[in-house]
C-alpha cells in the first residue's frame, strides 16, 4: 500500500540532494579546480563540467538500482524506515565519492605545486672556493 509513495518520496529526496551536492561541490570546487590547472579557467571549466556529469551519472544510477533492494513497505512505519535506509545509504555513498574526489585534487594540485617549484638551491652555493678554510656552523 504504501510502496509507490515510499519509492516516491525515495526518489525525490535523493535525487534533490544529489543535485544539491553537485551544484555546491561544482560551485565551491570551480577555484580548487582553476588554482590546480595553473589559472587555465577553459580547462578548470570543462574539467567541472565533466565531474559534475560523472556525480550525476554514478549517483542517479546508484539512486535507481537501489530502488529494487529491500522489503515492501506494508505499513506507514516501514515505508520510513524503508526511505531512511534508502536515503542513508545514498548520503554515504555521495560523501564517499566527495572525499575521493579530494584526495584526487589533492594529488593533482601537489603534483602541479612541485611541477612549478623552483630547483632547490645549488650545491656549488655551499662549496667554499677556498679548500683550507672550513666553516664554522
Amino acid at each position: 500500500m504504501y510502496t509507490v509513495q515510499a519509492y516516491l518520496a525515495y526518489l525525490f529526496i535523493s535525487v534533490t540532494v544529489t543535485v544539491w551536492v553537485a551544484r555546491t561541490l561544482s560551485r565551491n570546487g570551480r577555484v580548487f579546480l582553476i588554482d590546480t590547472f595553473h589559472q587555465n579557467v577553459e580547462v578548470a571549466d570543462a574539467v567541472n563540467n565533466l565531474l559534475v556529469v560523472g556525480f550525476y551519472l554514478l549517483n542517479v544510477g546508484y539512486v535507481a538500482l537501489a530502488l529494487k533492494y529491500g522489503d515492501r513497505p506494508q505499513e506507514l512505519a516501514d515505508a520510513i524506515e524503508l526511505i531512511s535506509t534508502k536515503v542513508g545509504c545514498v548520503l554515504l555513498f555521495l560523501g564517499a565519492m566527495h572525499f575521493f574526489n579530494l584526495y584526487v585534487f589533492a594529488r593533482m594540485r601537489r603534483r602541479a605545486l612541485l611541477k612549478n617549484q623552483k630547483p632547490p638551491v645549488r650545491a656549488e652555493q655551499f662549496i667554499t672556493p677556498d679548500p683550507t678554510v672550513v666553516a664554522l656552523d
